[in-house]
């Protein structure tokens, strides 16, 4: 037991912290951006309704090799959006942790959608009437009537949001590659232990995130089973 202990001590946990780091900052960050996005997904019925939905999906069913490759190139020092961040912004987005911020993002974004989307489109539509014929707009509406009735929809969004960005690999080695302390994330600390037969390491940060992961959506499904329960 004590050289266990001991052995799991030396390990650098580092891969982990910067996991967490990049999951709360990109969960945070899709928060705000998907939820004027939700609202009018769920509002509009434009025709184009359907290609939106088909292209914020996309990350779901594209190889995450495929999307790392493209961010990667749109990344790029060569193309108008990397040249754009680096000149006006001293900002290189290959390699570096803002990069795998944005990369996150992008393919973190329907995890974040659908279930806030689903929430609003699964709301009575006279609740949202009757804020309406009370005189509120829009944004009123949105934030005193709507988010507090799709509070499981909501949680449920966050934590698949972060717990998706945490376990995600291809497309972080694509965009920031495996740097030490800057890029250098859980499961791809996870591959090179493996690369390197220490299997011992790789066990330990496996078995951390098993258990997080199950502890994060046993709490979700206990929250939603309770609220239903509630409701009944």
């Amino acid at each position: 037991m004590d050289t266990l202990l001991n052995k799991v001590s030396q390990l650098d946990f580092t891969p982990l912290l910067l996991s967490f780091k990049l999951a709360f900052i990109t969960t945070l960050i899709l928060f705000f951006i998907v939820l004027p996005l939700a609202w009018f997904l769920s509002q509009t019925k434009s025709k184009i309704k359907p290609f939106l939905e088909a292209f914020f999906a996309l990350p779901i069913v594209l190889p995450p090799t495929v999307l790392g490759f493209y961010i990667l190139w749109a990344f790029s020092q060569n193309s108008p959006l990397g040249e754009f961040f680096q000149k006006y912004f001293d900002i290189s987005l290959v390699f570096s942790f803002p990069g795998i911020v944005v990369a996150s993002c992008i393919y973190s974004l329907p995890f974040m959608l659908q279930p806030i989307q689903s929430g609003i489109e699964s709301l009575n539509k006279s609740i949202i009437e009757a804020s309406y014929t009370l005189g509120k707009n829009k944004i009123e509406t949105l934030f005193r009537v709507v988010l507090p009735n799709i509070k499981p929809s909501i949680i449920t969004a966050l934590i698949i949001t972060f717990a998706h960005t945490i376990g995600e690999f291809g497309v972080v080695l694509m965009v920031g590659g495996s740097i030490p302390g800057v890029t250098k994330v859980a499961s791809i600390a996870i591959y090179e232990y493996v690369e390197n037969l220490d299997y011992f390491s790789a066990h330990i940060y496996s078995l951390i995130l098993l258990i997080l992961s199950f502890i994060v959506l046993f709490f979700v499904y206990v929250y939603n089973y309770s609220k239903k329960y509630k409701e009944i």
